[in-house]
């Protein structure tokens, strides 16, 4: 059976009032079904659309100030990233659009660990990501990495624009581990020998089917929630930049 959402639990989840939640279900603009006189919402649709070429509506408020990394404070983001990744028990990063991460990596898998201590490796890295931010598709599935592991992706939204992204990682696919020409190439272009990296080609993490689904369910949301942080963290600074101003202004008129 599909899950539902209630009225309550959209307006969490996009952070507009009920009234505009009844407005886009009654004109189409939103997937709802009315049951009897209540409204409510395919999970999965909404995932879709959310993340889809349909964008969540801009609250006029919300205009996006400063880049993802003003927003996204690190003293709250790396803790959520860490229980994420526990919870989840894979890697967790937050990056901007251009696959540079705002905190270090959250639970990363040995192999990651490893590869990382070379130079190499870290732009490699980076233009992976952000290919996953420039990929056009929306909904959250698991994608080869140059280390042979997958990751999966969702998109953080501050009002109408794309800021960023939450990836889940470390993730080993179906054929694993890789196949010797494989990891010699991988050796090759970091500059260390196979065998180190064979050393280390079981230091992913196995997920089976349904925990695989458990990730691909829940990635939307979380990157929901990390959005929902940084339109806060936005609203906050701009609210608190009008009283500084004020603040100067009375203290001018009173000098006068």
């Amino acid at each position: 059976m599909t899950a539902m959402l209630t009225t309550k639990d959209l307006q969490e989840l996009i952070n507009v009032d009920r009234s505009t939640i009844y407005r886009m279900a009654e004109s189409g603009k939103l997937p709802a079904i009315k049951v009897g006189r209540q409204w409510r919402f395919p999970a999965r649709e909404i995932e879709i659309w959310l993340n889809g070429d349909t964008t969540a509506p801009a609250v006029p408020d919300e205009q996006p100030v400063g880049e993802l990394a003003e927003m996204l404070l690190p003293g709250v983001t790396k803790p959520l990233a860490d229980l994420l990744g526990s919870i989840f028990g894979v890697m967790v990063l937050v990056t901007d659009l251009n696959g540079q991460p705002l905190v270090d990596p959250a639970n990363p898998c040995g192999l990651f660990k490893f590869v990382h201590q070379h130079p190499v490796t870290n732009p490699l890295c980076a233009a992976t990501w952000r290919e996953l931010g420039a990929d056009p598709d929306g909904l959250p599935r698991f994608r080869p990495t140059p280390l042979g592991f997958e990751c999966a992706r969702g998109f953080i939204r501050v009002g109408p624009e794309v800021k960023g992204m939450v990836i889940m990682g470390g993730i080993a696919p179906t054929e694993w581990p890789p196949a010797a020409d494989h990891v010699r190439a991988m050796a090759a272009e970091l500059g260390v020998s196979a065998d180190s990296i064979a050393d280390h080609i079981d230091e992913v993490y196995y997920l089976d089917r349904s925990h695989q689904a458990w990730v691909l369910e829940y990635l939307p949301r979380i990157s929901s929630l990390f959005s929902r942080i940084a339109r806060e963290r936005s609203r906050l600074v701009d609210r608190l930049d009008e009283i500084a101003s004020l603040a100067a202004a009375t203290n001018q008129r009173s000098a006068l």
